[in-house]
């Protein structure tokens, strides 16, 4: 009873989630087929959407599936999106293709992430980026960024440094936007807050690439991120696949080798 007291009206949570995303109650309301008096009503207070009503202005919104579930208990209905875990049985069909991608990416290294930017699991490939890192970094749950940026992690070997950071900056602080998620808004923070300036120039080829150095050699990767676009469990949506595939010929054939 007092999570429910303490829980803002679904109304305040909707017109939240519009301004995050810069919609006007018009712009909304004509992408979502409803009236404009109808939804401003709803965010007011003075009309109480239905569970289905709820769902779709939720999906227009493009608010993330764990929010989702929070716009319903707070108009009243109960969660529709469920959480398992990924050794629940009925994921097993995610654990494989997960499985599945994670191989098929070797010799090159691939992590997969939740939406927290936490460890879940990786491929062998990735054992030549953590080469060196502080034990306590890779304490479950470890954080990638936080292992990516730390002084006593990966950034000493980076070589572009301020540019990768201001990439990983940018894209985190976006997401901590995006979501409204407090801890990626605490992790942005703490991240920020760690030596190695940022450069945002543009690079000159077609993407930021990660360069570290590895042994006598300096790697060049691109990442690409792989994720289920249908997922309708909370921890599917959020889990991620990031690849870090060769940038150069000198990357591929010094992976193969190793």
């Amino acid at each position: 009873m007092t999570a429910t007291a303490m829980r803002p009206p679904v109304g305040t949570l909707l017109k939240t989630w519009r301004q995050r995303r810069r919609l006007s109650q018009l712009d909304l309301a004509s992408d979502a087929g409803v009236s404009a008096r109808h939804l401003s009503f709803v965010e007011t207070g003075r009309a109480r959407p239905s569970r289905d009503m709820v769902l779709h202005l939720a999906e227009q919104l493009e608010v993330p599936l764990r929010e989702r579930n929070e716009l319903l208990l707070a108009a009243g209905f109960a969660p529709v999106y469920r959480r398992r875990g990924l050794d629940d049985p009925d994921m097993s069909v995610v654990r494989a293709a997960v499985d599945l991608v994670l191989e098929a990416y070797e010799p090159f290294p691939a992590v997969v992430i939740d939406a927290g930017w936490h460890l879940v699991a990786a491929n062998r490939g990735i054992a030549p980026l953590i080469e060196g890192v502080a034990e306590e970094l890779l304490v479950p749950p470890a954080n990638v960024l936080r292992m990516s940026l730390h002084p006593d992690g990966l950034a000493p070997r980076i070589t572009n440094l301020p540019q990768w950071r201001g990439h990983v900056l940018h894209r985190l602080g976006r997401e901590a936007h995006l979501t409204a998620d407090p801890h990626l808004t605490a992790l942005h923070r703490e991240l920020l807050a760690l030596p190695g300036g940022t450069d945002r120039t543009p690079p000159n080829g077609i993407a930021v690439p990660l360069r570290i150095r590895v042994g006598d050699d300096v790697l060049s990767f691109l990442s690409t991120v792989t994720t289920f676009g249908t997922a309708v469990d909370v921890t599917a949506a959020e889990l991620s696949i990031e690849a870090f595939l060769p940038a150069d010929p000198f990357t591929a054939e010094a992976l193969k080798a190793r």
